[in-house]
């Protein structure tokens, strides 16, 4: 009976479903009202993507819906109520939908346009939060610095300066990494780094360089060494020591300097080379292995037993100088406002000639 009742309505056949097998049998009524439907359904959410909401039309539509008032919301805003009015109804106009119910009293938002203004606001104010710290990225006032080094920032001009630049760019989240002079030309290489400080040069094509500030040299040693009573110590007084020496950078630029200090074989002193951090150098001074060299920044940390001395030559104190590198092509504003930063406190020294 059943098979009968549905042979005598009339069909239409699409030869292919999902599956490309089974045929779709449809009514043409429905087929005719479900195209006409999907047709009305499409045009109007074609209309609804391509409005443009106005965004100011927007925030007058939050004012009324927090003031149930166009008139109140008009004199919050400083606007004529009319124009709040009109605005809004353009509003609804670009979006299809009814937002406030008027009445005597004031409004009330519909449900879709509590929907409506529920969802618009979190985006609005994700726009604007968009919009704000974009610009303040642009301006080198928030976004990201890496910073790469090798040398200690338990005090001096390195340390001075990242506090410097924190507190007059507090949203930029300064990152440091500390490692091997080839590491950090690496990294600034593959754009890891933003700009890496290092004693020295750092040869690396594509990139620039700015001479920054130099510290002294300095022996530490123990507080009861004999060399300890000397308020200056000069490299020819080291000939009897044995001089510790880490692996990592900047013992070896250290070594270097040692050997052009002295010439000589026999003012050198002996030297012992270990793979192992700054820190425990100074923990084997400590131990009595023998002494070392430090730049001013090293001594911000105090160690107990270990007292520093200055060291000269024929022409005054022993320094070593620091300079700033990062590549030519680097367009981050915060490296631009660190840069502006090193400038205002190392400047070049002028030309009095």
């Amino acid at each position: 009976m059943i098979g009968a009742r549905a042979a005598s309505l009339p069909k239409v056949s699409i030869s292919l479903n999902f599956d490309h097998t089974q045929p779709i049998v449809v009514r043409p009524v429905q087929l005719v009202a479900r195209m006409v439907s999907e047709h009305k359904s499409n045009r109007k959410l074609s209309r609804i993507r391509t409005s443009a909401v106005n965004l100011q039309h927007l925030r007058y539509a939050f004012a009324a819906a927090d003031h149930g008032s166009f008139r109140r919301a008009a004199e919050t805003l400083l606007l004529q109520q009319s124009k709040l009015s009109h605005c809004i109804s353009q509003l609804e106009h670009s979006i299809g939908i009814t937002i406030f119910e008027r009445f005597s009293g004031g409004v009330r938002a519909t449900t879709a346009g509590r929907h409506f203004l529920g969802t618009a606001r979190s985006i609005l104010e994700q726009m604007d939060s968009l919009v704000n710290s974009t610009y303040h990225v642009g301006r080198g006032e928030a976004g990201r610095l890496s910073v790469g080094f090798y040398t200690s920032i338990s005090a001096g001009n390195l340390l001075a300066t990242l506090v410097d630049y924190k507190r007059r760019f507090s949203q930029i989240d300064v990152c440091l990494k500390e490692s091997s002079r080839m590491r950090l030309a690496t990294a600034l290489r593959n754009g890891a780094l933003d700009i890496a400080i290092v004693t020295g040069g750092l040869p690396l094509q594509g990139t620039q360089s700015m001479s920054l500030w130099s510290e002294r040299i300095l022996l530490a040693l123990l507080e009861e060494h004999p060399l300890a009573r000397q308020e200056v110590i000069y490299w020819t007084d080291l000939r009897r020591e044995t001089v510790l020496l880490s692996q990592y950078d900047p013992g070896r630029e250290l070594e270097d300097l040692l050997m052009s200090k002295l010439v000589s074989p026999e003012d050198r002193p002996k030297i012992a080379r270990h793979d192992v951090s700054r820190g425990i150098i100074k923990s084997l001074i400590a131990a009595g292995f023998g002494v070392s060299f430090v730049t001013e920044s090293d001594v911000g940390v105090n160690f107990s037993g270990l007292t520093y001395r200055e060291l000269r030559d024929g022409t005054g104190p022993s320094r070593v100088g620091f300079s700033a590198h990062w590549r030519a092509d680097n367009d981050n504003p915060a490296l631009a406002n660190f840069l502006k930063i090193l400038g205002e406190r190392y400047p070049l020294p002028v030309d009095r000639a």
